[in-house]
């Protein structure tokens, strides 16, 4: 039985992610030919830390005339990743085979990501998911003062256990902070019906709390998947024929956009209970965690909507987004 503390390949978690970062570090030292500084930059750590990873990755044996390891190709696709699209970091997950189902890994990603990343008195918010949900298992309980969570999409009645509201809220207690949910429907019927909810029902207040976010947390969907979306009768099958002939890929938080990260032009867009995109995208640390092969389309264009900080996905994703980026 693997322990609460251990990977799949049962490595404690603390030493696969050290194992990890000295193998960034290799790579950009000894391939990309970055200086100890830069490479601590990027990392966010110390030049006496880097030094000290380098030493450790040549008493390894990991560096000889090239890096050696499991985590050279993973590496490689990360670094690929952050140079195409301008991310500040990418985390790719390994897959058992190429038709694995990349969701459980993806998640462990999120989940580890998130752990470390957290931190007391942030505000973030959240979207919701499979991908999300299922990170929750991954995350290490811990207190952080001063924590507020803040979905960023009203409830999906007919979602059950994943739906927005859920996420929000088992996410804010897994660091013991406070909820703020949007008590409306994700999708309305009319842009009237829209505004009396934000101006009349209470609603102002918590769209102002979106404003100066620390991070925003979110998953996309394809537009071909058969999501809560389609299944729970916000959307018909003619008005989804018709974003598909407008050129859209997937959406964010119900708002459909297409390959070059653009909004299409349909209004849907303006039917929905959540936080504007432009408003997110101010939100100084961007995660984005995602993957499958529906979603490449519409993971290239989220590069372009949200500008993405961060970029968690598995290692097909990974090669098919450049790939499609090139």
């Amino acid at each position: 039985m693997k322990s609460a503390g251990a990977d799949d390949s049962g490595a404690p978690v603390s030493d696969r992610r050290a194992d990890r970062l000295r193998i960034r570090a290799a790579w950009m030292y000894f391939i990309e030919q970055m200086t100890q500084n830069e490479i601590a930059d990027v990392l966010g750590v110390g030049r006496i830390t880097v030094v000290r990873m380098l030493a450790e990755a040549r008493a390894r044996n990991e560096v000889k005339i090239a890096i050696e390891g499991d985590l050279a190709e993973i590496v490689r696709l990360e670094r690929a990743l952050e140079h195409a699209f301008g991310l500040q970091q990418a985390i790719v997950a390994p897959l058992s085979h190429a038709d694995a189902d990349p969701i459980p890994a993806i998640s462990a990603r999120t989940g580890s990501f998130l752990s470390e990343a957290m931190r007391p008195g942030m505000r973030v918010g959240v979207g919701w998911g499979r991908t999300l949900f299922s990170a929750l298992s991954f995350i290490n309980p811990k207190t952080l003062p001063d924590f507020k969570v803040i979905s960023l999409l009203g409830g999906v009645g007919v979602a059950r256990q994943i739906n927005p509201a859920e996420f929000a809220w088992r996410f804010a207690q897994a660091f013991q902070g406070e909820g703020y949910l949007i008590p409306a429907p994700a999708v309305v019927d009319s842009v009237e019906t829209k505004t009396a909810l934000v101006e009349r029902c209470g609603l102002q207040e918590l769209f102002r709390m979106t404003e100066d976010l620390d991070a925003v947390l979110l998953s996309i969907g394809g537009i071909a998947s058969a999501t809560t979306f389609y299944r729970g009768g916000f959307l018909k099958d003619a008005e989804r024929e018709a974003l598909v002939a407008r050129g859209a890929v997937g959406d964010v938080l119900f708002h459909f956009f297409d390959r070059n990260g653009e909004l299409v032009d349909h209004p849907i867009n303006s039917l929905v209970m959540s936080v504007d995109v432009d408003r997110l995208r101010k939100a100084p640390i961007r995660i984005l965690t995602s993957g499958g092969p529906e979603k490449t389309e519409a993971l290239v264009g989220a590069m372009k909507l949200l500008a993405p900080t961060v970029l968690i996905t598995d290692e097909e994703s990974a090669k098919r987004m450049l790939d499609l980026g090139d």
